[in-house]
Parts: structure tokens; sequence; C-alpha cells
């Protein structure tokens, strides 16, 4: 069994998640980049497991991943450096809709396979949680979708999963979920410039949903590493000029807001801690590096008064834009 050290850089707070899970580490691992994703300078298998070994030590337990990233390989490296490490003290989700060939299906007859394919390469018995994979709207309605959540619910009662839930981006869909299910997970795409998905939050802490807070650093823009001059390829290709120049207008107001005394990554991943709704946030990290600046979130808690700023600066500013993700 690999001994898991002490934090070296930051004390790692930890939030409730599902019933029967350890607690989660308020600071997650997303873990598309160990798939060696197009977009993102490739990383060895070596230097990925190494990348997970490193969270370890900080700390991180829990790990987000899916069947697509990197045609599997995300998945598969995961398992292989989690293999020697305690499975009760981490926490593991996965998702199901888009396939490790890279197509999207959501047929609840696939829905097994897909998981029994998670569960041989992540190297473990079952899974703590199992998303929808940002399904068509018509699927987060449980009374419209009833053979996925029966199937779901029986994977549950086998002991193959512990908890399902969605994936979602707005706030319609995120309360058409908590309404119509009894799912026990949302990852919520929620960060400083987008606070949509928020509305809902209270609602998933009443009936005891966790959050997972996802794209906290907005694609990249929240991390400071981009402004009205960048170029994008791949994914990111989809913003046009028009949009790149008012995300920097956006990013260069936060920093007015923010002051001195806190750095934007920092703060941005802050931000989304502070909600009590949210168990954990999930940045993606490309280096050791950008992991380790992710972590020094933990280090300085955002007053009262600044988060209260930032939430205005959305409703009064941001919002009126209609910003495209």
């Amino acid at each position: 069994m690999r001994q898991v050290l002490f934090p070296t850089l930051a004390r790692m707070d930890y939030k409730k998640y599902i019933p029967g899970s350890p607690s989660v580490s308020v600071i997650g691992m997303g873990t598309w980049q160990l798939g060696a994703a197009a977009d993102w300078k490739p990383l060895s298998e070596k230097d990925a497991i190494h990348m997970v070994e490193e969270v370890l030590n900080e700390g991180v337990t829990f790990f987000d991943t899916a069947p697509n990233y990197g045609q599997g390989a995300s998945e598969e490296r995961l398992g292989k450096a989690l293999s020697h490490t305690d499975r009760s003290k981490v926490i593991l989700n996965t998702k199901f809709g888009h396939t490790v060939d890279g197509n999207i299906d959501f047929d609840p007859g696939k829905i097994r396979r897909s998981i029994e394919g998670s569960l041989r390469r992540l190297q473990t018995d079952y899974l703590d949680s199992v998303l929808f994979h940002n399904p068509p709207a018509e699927l987060l309605n449980g009374n419209r979708a009833p053979e996925h959540y029966e199937l779901l619910e029986k994977l549950k009662a086998e002991g193959k999963i512990r908890a399902y839930g969605a994936s979602v981006d707005t706030y319609e869909e995120m309360k058409v979920f908590l309404d119509t299910t009894n799912g026990q997970v949302v990852e919520a795409f929620f960060n400083i410039l987008h606070q949509d998905t928020g509305r809902a939050f209270e609602q998933a802490e009443a009936q005891g949903v966790a959050v997972i807070a996802k794209i906290p650093l907005d694609s990249g823009w929240l991390s400071g590493k981009y402004g009205s001059q960048s170029t994008f390829r791949g994914v990111r290709s989809r913003w046009s000029q028009a949009d790149i120049e008012k995300r920097a207008a956006l990013v260069e107001a936060v920093e007015e807001i923010l002051a001195p005394g806190f750095r934007l990554p920092q703060a941005a991943l802050a931000f989304c801690m502070a909600n009590d709704a949210v168990s954990t946030v999930i940045p993606g990290s490309g280096s050791l590096a950008q992991l380790r600046s992710n972590l020094r979130s933990l280090d300085k808690a955002l007053p009262h008064d600044l988060i209260r700023k930032l939430q205005l600066f959305y409703q009064e500013e941001v919002q009126p834009l209609g910003l495209p993700w």
C-alpha cells in the first residue's frame, strides 16, 4: 500500500460528499490532461502517474475522469497511479455518454457496458459516483428517461456505483435534475464569470446533493494567462475575436476588484470553494507547477465582502452579456 504523505504546500480541507464515501478534498483533480488530449501539452504515462502521486501527497482525494478523455487513457493511467493506494481513501468520479471511441451515445442499454469498462480501466470494483456526461436536456428529467434511472438504481443496489448524478452547464438543467431524480451528485459549470448554476446550489444543499464545481478557471481565462491578443486552437477556437476581447476586459475588471493580496487563479478557486454547497472544485492541471499553483488557493480564504463584490459584478456586468462558454 502506498503511503500518502502529509501535505507540503498547504493544509487541505475536506467536506462531505455522498453517504458511504470518505470526506472529499475541497480541491480535486480533473484528469482530462492525463489522457494527452490534443489541446494540452501531451503527458507521458510516467509523468501522468507522477502527477497523480503528487496530488495524493498534497492530500487530494477526489479524481474526476471520463471514458472519452484520451480515448480511455485518462482512466487507465489514473487506475495505474492509484493501484497501490488505499482505495477506501480516494473518491473516483467518472461519466457515461461520451464513449471511448469518441462517439456520443446515451442509450440506456450501453450504460452498464460503459461503467464496467471504466471499472476495468480504473482497476477498481466500484465507483463512488457516475454522471450523465452533459446529456441532452430530456435525459436530465427523471420522468422522461425512466429506463436510465432504473438501471442506475440497479447498479447502486449491485454495489458497482455508490451514487449517480449529472454534469450540467445551466441553472435550468440543474433545477430539472434536482426536481425529478434521486441523483446525489451534480457537476456544475461554475466560476466567477459563470455563476448561473449557483442559483440552484441552495436547493442542492437542502436535498443533500453534492456539488462538484467544474471549469473553475473558465477554460484558462481566470488563470491570468490569456489576454485580448491571445489566439487559440482546438476546442478553444470557438471564441471569436469579439469574445476574446470581451473576456479579456472582464478578467481585467475582476483583477481590479481583487486588489493587492489576491492572485487571480487562487482567488478564482477560493471563490468556488467558499460556497457551502460546493463539495470539491476540479481545476485541470497541465503540469506540476500549475497543480501546485492551484493548491495555493487553500492558503487564503476570500473575505465575505469580496465574495459579495464578485457576485454583484457577475449580476450587473457579466450576466447581461450572455457570455458564451
